[in-house]
């Protein structure tokens, strides 16, 4: 059989393409294929499929640039119950295309599985959006930034092109292109293993804790999680709103090695401030006993979001004695 060919632009490379040209190897189709990277229009026409070259969208020809005027899709217009509307790269173009597929056969679950689904949706989330966002120049916020990340994906890939003063030549900017693949592969990689294998699970965790949260105490504003490292945040916010109690719950007390925690429930994923940050802060050890009155204390952080205490009934009443100068309408900041 004659290897299936992926075709990409040459020259510089970007993130988007690099991790386009990885999900499609992932595909037993694509597995084996050669990747070309050239912009003349009669190598690409012997391409099988052609990401971020060409000018041209269409699923049912494999073309799937992002870059002519016309293109303005992101996932809500390509599907009308997804919310993001980021306008998509060509990672994105083949993410919402094939990812399905991928995931199912990286998951041994058929693509319509509601795990595979979830998986599908968070990935999109957490990790290749972003991408969308920086290959099309979106900003992340507003105004002024008070600081740049230069440690994302699309930084590191970016990072492999060759210098200015090393070789430049199309075979070295290819070589560089395969480590940029596969830099871009392990990172999704370990994304699915990451939200397949630890964060899905841990989400009947949180559902148990909640509905044993007047077992903890009986404000029902606590709850307590089995053991350390339990990813909680996000799966408490989306059960919260099933269960319509968005924004009751304050702490979150849990082992951590030989001690325990109380940890802060932020405002909203994501956030530095809290709902009630614990007082203390920056207290440690028989200062922070003496202060609040509480055996075992270790320590509460300068920011207030967390603290720590020898034992789980320490653990809890610090969590309660905080509690007590709480109200809806004085949520705390970092």
């Amino acid at each position: 059989m004659v290897p299936k060919k992926i075709g990409t632009h040459n020259g510089t490379f970007h993130c988007d393409e690099a991790l386009a040209c990885a999900l499609l190897k992932l595909l037993p189709e694509y597995s084996t294929a050669e990747i070309l990277r050239t912009r003349d229009p009669a190598l690409l026409e012997t391409c099988d499929v052609v990401v971020d070259v060409g000018a041209v969208y269409d699923a049912s020809k494999f073309r799937f640039d992002h870059h002519q005027k016309t293109f303005q899709e992101t996932m809500h217009s390509l599907r009308a119950d997804f919310p993001w509307e980021i306008k998509l790269s060509s990672a994105g173009l083949i993410y919402f295309h094939y990812g399905e597929k991928i995931l199912a056969d990286l998951m041994k679950r058929p693509a319509e599985h509601r795990d595979t689904q979830t998986v599908y949706r968070k990935i999109y989330e957490e990790f290749i959006i972003e991408i969308d966002a920086i290959d099309n120049g979106v900003n992340m916020c507003d105004g002024d930034t008070r600081y740049r990340i230069n440690t994302g994906l699309s930084s590191r890939v970016g990072g492999l092109n060759p210098k200015w003063n090393e070789e430049q030549t199309p075979a070295a900017a290819d070589r560089q292109f395969q480590l940029a693949m596969k830099l871009a592969e392990t990172e999704f990689l370990d994304k699915v293993n990451y939200y397949s294998n630890a964060w899905l699970p841990a989400k009947e965790l949180v559902r148990e804790a909640i509905n044993k949260r007047y077992e903890v105490d009986k404000s029902g504003r606590i709850i307590e999680l089995p053991q350390t490292g339990c990813p909680w945040k996000d799966h408490l916010f989306d059960i919260e709103e099933e269960l319509g109690i968005q924004g009751e719950l304050i702490y979150v007390i849990h082992t951590d090695t030989k001690s325990y925690r109380v940890q802060c429930v932020p405002l909203k994923l994501g956030a530095f401030d809290n709902r009630h940050s614990l007082p203390w802060r920056g207290l440690r050890d028989d200062e922070l006993c003496r202060e609040s009155g509480i055996p075992g204390c270790i320590f509460v952080h300068a920011s207030g979001f967390i603290g720590g205490n020898q034992t789980r009934d320490g653990a809890l009443e610090m969590a309660r004695a905080a509690l007590k100068t709480y109200s809806p309408d004085n949520v705390s900041e970092k």
